[in-house]
């Protein structure tokens, strides 16, 4: 029997357009801009209000987007992924309700006439490593690779790449902690780098 719910529910939740893995679905509602340029791995779970937008013209300009979430992700509601470069999500993410994740950001040139018929600009793509967590509201901007095992704490806004294993929390983000394998625990940084 669960297989068939299981079965149902990747039919029904299934985005037409939209590279999608075995048992993946996304709850509705969504919005997804440029769905060729979406990938979705396996066993990967959305849930609604999603917005992605893979960004292919703005103001005049082209681009060559990607968006790739990996096996076993879960997204919470109301995300919003914004791209005109890429975004790369690794295997066993959790990233919790109201994640925003963007590798670009507007043209602000006060000569440059309106903010919103300016071009868009990437400062790099934006890479989340393999089983990372991203707290409720985390805003991660673009250019930042956050290295395999981090945890981002709620409302933080991560400008910077940091390695991984590390507990991160702030306006801008900085190192809380570190995990260390040789003791098996989250450590404070002994080099004064939080």
């Amino acid at each position: 029997m669960r297989f068939v719910k299981e079965t149902v529910k990747t039919l029904f939740y299934r985005p037409f357009g939209v590279s999608i893995g075995e048992r993946s679905y996304i709850r509705r509602p969504y919005s997804i801009a440029g769905r060729k340029y979406v990938r979705i791995g396996n066993r990967t779970s959305i849930r609604g209000d999603l917005h992605i937008e893979a960004i292919t013209k703005y103001a005049g300009i082209t681009y060559k987007p990607t968006i790739e979430i990996g096996d076993n992700v879960y997204i919470g509601g109301h995300a919003y992924l914004t791209a005109v470069d890429r975004i790369s999500i690794g295997d066993g993410c959790v990233l919790s309700e109201y994640v925003y994740i963007t590798d670009e950001i507007h043209g602000f040139d006060p000569q440059g006439g309106l903010i919103m018929e300016q071009a868009l600009a990437s400062k790099g793509p934006v890479t989340i490593g393999r089983n990372c967590f991203l707290g409720f509201r985390v805003a991660v901007m673009p250019g930042v690779t956050l290295g395999e095992h981090c945890v981002v704490g709620a409302n933080s806004t991560v400008t910077r790449s940091f390695p991984a294993y590390s507990m991160l929390g702030g306006s801008p983000a900085r190192i809380l902690k570190r995990y260390s394998q040789i003791h098996g625990n989250w450590e404070r940084p002994s080099d004064g780098s939080h």
